[in-house]
């Protein structure tokens, strides 16, 4: 009877051929693929930002940010056609960055 032994090596070689990970690995970004696509908070400069924009700044998953929503605690959003805008400059308040 031989042991089984788990080679991190291989594992990673897997990975980068691309084989399929778990569905989790796959259901969440990348932090690089996010931090191409949202600039950081202090080079935004529209008024508002989306739910999942704001999410990934506060490091929070959209879905508790809309329950934020409801609460109006610790921001309240505004609503614009029924959707969430969430304003940069209570962002950066909660946050802590400078304009």
């Amino acid at each position: 009877m031989t042991a089984l032994t788990f080679q991190p090596a291989s594992l990673t070689q897997e990975i980068r051929a691309g084989l399929p990970t778990t569905k989790a690995a796959q259901a969440f970004p990348s932090p690089n693929s996010l931090m191409a696509k949202y600039p950081p908070l202090s080079a935004v400069t529209n008024p508002n930002v989306p739910t999942e924009q704001a999410a990934y700044y506060l490091d929070r998953r959209p879905q508790t940010l809309r329950i934020w929503a409801l609460t109006g605690y610790p921001i309240m959003p505004r609503r614009v056609n029924g959707r969430l805008a969430w304003p940069v400059a209570d962002l950066r308040l909660l946050l802590g960055v400078a304009q």
